[in-house]
């Protein structure tokens, strides 16, 4: 795997897959290797691999990164998907942030036995909160800053997808979100990841919750 991207994590979606996308985006192959052991965990640890004990782990250009928003600054960054200057920057760090805090109320669904609660409020923020914002920013132009493709675009696609799969009907209401997502699914590194077969998880279930627990003990 030399001189390749090698991304280690669990078999599923979890903090690694906004990684996976924009990657996907930027055309970029990668690697990966999937924790489905302690052992292969604990082997990480004493290997000194993790800053922080924990993952997802990235190696690429002779580094290994931790750290979801430092590797998807690093990749942005490296691949021309992150503005032009240090304005454009700051703007897409607020969109992506927020899209963040989204899916991140998404990928704790999973943590959670009663659901419905949960599902109402992500719909409700969503709606409310989330949404109209993006609705606003691209009532013009094609993408979120700078009029070219960044990695907030590629963060509000995987969230409006993460959302559509929850909420079938949540974009009715937002037509240029809508638009963009149509667009986006054009974007050639995203139209393959897209198709099936390629390395984009599936939605988290009890079968990812069970490794997740397994291979990583965490604590609550």
């Amino acid at each position: 795997m030399a001189g390749k991207v090698v991304l280690t994590y669990l078999d599923g979606r979890g903090r690694m897959e906004s990684i996976r996308w924009l990657l996907a985006a930027a055309e970029v192959e990668f690697e990966e290797v999937l924790l489905t052991t302690r052992e292969q965990y604990e082997k990480l640890l004493s290997d000194g691999d993790l800053m922080y004990q924990q993952v997802p782990l990235v190696e690429i250009d002779g580094m290994k990164l931790v750290q979801t928003k430092a590797i998807l600054q690093y990749i942005a960054e490296k691949y021309n998907l992150y503005g032009k200057d240090p304005k454009d920057k700051v703007i897409i760090n607020m969109y992506s942030e927020g899209i963040m805090d989204l899916m991140e109320m998404i990928m704790a669904l999973v943590f959670v036995t009663d659901k419905q609660p949960k599902l109402d409020n992500i719909e409700t923020k969503a709606k409310e909160r989330f949404l109209p914002v993006f609705e606003k920013a691209l009532s013009g132009p094609v993408y979120l800053v700078g009029g070219k493709l960044s990695c907030a675009d590629v963060q509000l696609m995987e969230c409006t997808r993460m959302l559509e799969e929850k909420f079938p009907a949540i974009l009715a209401d937002f037509r240029n979100v809508k638009s963009f997502q149509g667009r986006m699914s054009r974007v050639p590194g995203l139209s393959k990841f897209l198709q099936p077969g390629s390395k984009r998880k599936p939605q988290s279930d009890d079968v990812y919750l069970k490794s997740a627990m397994e291979v990583l003990r965490p604590k609550f």
